[in-house]
């Protein structure tokens, strides 16, 4: 099981969100690409970049430093927010990102979104955040009615990569990630799913990779590496086991 630091991005700087919420932000740094290299000095070889302002944009409002967080990290760069579109898709990894993350697109335009993972092989994650097991979007600024296993079966054998699975109203809050719910999902779809919200320390990662052969890729974890509540060196052994 692979766990991916994350790095969101707000003007510039390395923030976490409360239940996503842009005005609860709390700043880490700010400078990424030198907080992506102690992540990768810890033994990260992934690494899950957040634009926080493009995700509401709709475009790259980070663009700067998304740059320089791929020319200095070593590994693979899994990258989401506000790419909507064929030319940010194509843009992305010609830059050397490893995976492209569509949440938006992937509700409001679910045939774009099959066609960008069917030209780019194993490049496209499907973000399916959940807010009270409804799909959320523009940010999470936005609460559809598909609930989240109906928008996950519709990119079965459409050559997605993974499904990043997001419990908002646990995403840096510490409560614990929602195991139950991901691992439902990952036995609901034929899709590799990799886990996100609410992470606080290690047994959210021995609980998960427990559950790895039944479809857990990975887990995102921001707010407990940051607070020093979670060893990242001690994360990906547990995950490894």
């Amino acid at each position: 099981m692979i766990v991916f630091p994350a790095i969101d991005l707000k003007g510039g700087q390395v923030v976490r969100l409360a239940e996503g919420d842009m005005a609860r932000a709390t700043v880490y740094g700010d400078d990424p690409a030198a907080q992506a290299m102690l992540f990768a000095d810890a033994g990260a070889e992934h690494l899950h970049v957040v634009d926080l302002d493009g995700s509401f944009a709709g475009r790259a409002e980070n663009r700067e430093a998304v740059e320089a967080i791929i020319e200095r990290f070593p590994g693979y760069v899994q990258l989401g927010g506000g790419i909507r579109d064929a030319a940010a898709v194509e843009g992305w990894f010609n830059l050397g990102v490893a995976r492209v993350v569509m949440g938006t697109a992937a509700l409001k335009d679910p045939q774009f979104v099959k066609d960008m993972a069917r030209e780019w092989e194993n490049g496209i994650v499907v973000a399916v955040d959940a807010r009270d097991g409804m799909v959320a979007t523009e940010g999470w600024a936005e609460v559809s009615d598909v609930p989240v296993e109906d928008m996950a079966r519709r990119f079965e054998d459409a050559g997605v990569a993974s499904l990043l699975f997001t419990d908002i109203g646990r995403d840096g809050m510490l409560k614990g990630c929602n195991v139950t719910a991901t691992v439902d999902l990952a036995r609901a779809v034929d899709i590799p799913v990799i886990a996100s919200g609410g992470v606080k320390g290690l047994d959210d990662i021995r609980m998960l990779s427990i559950h790895a052969d039944e479809g857990i890729e990975g887990i995102i974890t921001g707010r407990a590496l940051y607070d020093g509540r979670l060893d990242l060196a001690a994360a990906i052994q547990m995950a490894g086991r």
